[in-house]
C-alpha cells in the first residue's frame, strides 16, 4: 500500500555486549562446522538483561530522540519471538510503565522474526493524525530453550532491542509504501509433526528447527517450501516498490535479514541482484539475528552512522515463520541531530 503522512521520528538500539564466534569455539560453545559458511564474526549478547530490559532502554532512547512523550504516544507495540523474562505476563504494559507510563494500547506482537514489519503495518492502519506510535522488538536467545549456534543452523542468533517511533507529527524519514504477505501452508515448516505438548518444551529442549524442517521436506517436498517462500516474498516486495514507484536498483540501501552469508545469497542477494555495498552486511555479521528486530536495528544503524543521508531511500525486508513477509520503502529527509 502507498503510505501518506507518516513518518520515523526518532529510533533506538540496546546491544548489551558482544561475543566473538572465535570464543565461542574455543570455549566449545560452538563447533566450526555451524558457523562455516554463515561468515558472521560475532553476536550481541546479553550477559544479564532480560528482553523486556534491553526493549525499554531502547525504548527510551528512541523517545528521547523524538521528543515523545506519553501524551504524544496513542499505540505500543513490541515485537517478540520468545521468552521475555516473566511467565504469563504482559510484556507490552511492561514496556508502557517503564517509558511513557500513559494509558494507550500496549500489546506484543508474536509474528516471529517479521514481528517488527507486523507492528509497523499494524501502526500505519491505527495512528491518528498528530499522534505517534512507539514500536519496540526484544530477544535474549539463550539455554536452556534456544540454543542460538544449533537451534536454527546457518543464523547465528543475538540478544538485543530495536525501537522506532512512528509519527504523523513528521520526522527525519518519510514511510512510503508497505506490504505484508503469508502464506500459513508453509506453517508446518517451524512446528514438525510432533503432538501439541501440555507446555513449553514438552517435546524438544532446546528448541530444534532442523528437525521441523526436515519433517516438513519429508510430507511436503523441499522445493515445495522453497517455492512457496521463494513467492511470498516477491509478492512482497513487488508490491512495496511499485506503490513506491521503483525498482531494487533504484534503493540507496537495503536492509535484509540478520542470516548467515549463505541464506542471504541464496533468499536475496542473488535473486534481487542486490550487492552487499548497498547491504548492512558488514554490520550484521557482527551482530547476528535479532529475532524480530533486525529490521529497525539495521535502519537505525544506517542513520545513527550517517550512512543513511537526505534524499536517500532504504528498501526494509522482512520474512517470520508463519510464514510472512514483509516490505517497506523509506526516504531519508533529514539528518537527525544524534546522527554521525
Amino acid at each position: 500500500m502507498r503510505v501518506e503522512g507518516i513518518y520515523l521520528r526518532g529510533n533506538g538500539i540496546r546491544l548489551p555486549a558482544t561475543l566473538r564466534v572465535q570464543d565461542a569455539i574455543d570455549s566449545g560453545e560452538c563447533e566450526p562446522k555451524l558457523v562455516a559458511r554463515t561468515d558472521v564474526t560475532s553476536v550481541a549478547y546479553s550477559p544479564d538483561e532480560s528482553a523486556a530490559e534491553m526493549g525499554v532502554k531502547a525504548a527510551q532512547q528512541a523517545l528521547a530522540r523524538a521528543g515523545s512523550t506519553g501524551d504524544d504516544v496513542e499505540l505500543i507495540l513490541h515485537a517478540t519471538t520468545y521468552h521475555q523474562g516473566q511467565d504469563l505476563w504482559p510484556v507490552g504494559s511492561y514496556i508502557q510503565r517503564e517509558t511513557v507510563r500513559n494509558n494507550c494500547l500496549a500489546l506484543e506482537i508474536r509474528q516471529m522474526s517479521n514481528g517488527g514489519m507486523a507492528a509497523l503495518d499494524l501502526a500505519v492502519r491505527y495512528l491518528s493524525p498528530g499522534r505517534d506510535a512507539l514500536l519496540t522488538t526484544a530477544d535474549r536467545f539463550c539455554l536452556p530453550g534456544i540454543d542460538r549456534w544449533r537451534t536454527d543452523p546457518g543464523t547465528p542468533y543475538a540478544d538485543g532491542a530495536s525501537a522506532v517511533v512512528l509519527s504523523r507529527r513528521g520526522g527525519y524519514a518519510r514511510l512510503l509504501s508497505l506490504a505484508i504477505n503469508a502464506d500459513s501452508d508453509l506453517e508446518p515448516l517451524h512446528r514438525g509433526d510432533e503432538p501439541m505438548g501440555l507446555a513449553p518444551f514438552s517435546h524438544r529442549m532446546p528448541v530444534d528447527f532442523e528437525a521441523a524442517k526436515n519433517s516438513f521436506a519429508r510430507q511436503y517436498g523441499l522445493s515445495f517450501g522453497i517455492n512457496r517462500a521463494n513467492a511470498g516474498q516477491a509478492a512482497a516486495v513487488e508490491e512495496a516498490l511499485a506503490d513506491a514507484d521503483m525498482k531494487i536498483g533504484d534503493a540507496d540501501w537495503v536492509v535484509l535479514p540478520h542470516f548467515g552469508r549463505r541464506r542471504l545469497d541464496v533468499n536475496y542477494l542473488r535473486p534481487y541482484d542486490i550487492d552487499t555495498s548497498r547491504t548492512t552486511w558488514e554490520w550484521s555479521r557482527t551482530v547476528g539475528h535479532l529475532g524480530a528486530g533486525d529490521q529497525f536495528a539495521g535502519l537505525g544503524h544506517l542513520v545513527d552512522t550517517g550512512q543513511a543521508r537526505p534524499g536517500q531511500r532504504v528498501v526494509l525486508f522482512g520474512v517470520g515463520a508463519g510464514y510472512s513477509w514483509g516490505c517497506a520503502v523509506l526516504e531519508i529527509d533529514a539528518k537527525p541531530s544524534w546522527a554521525a
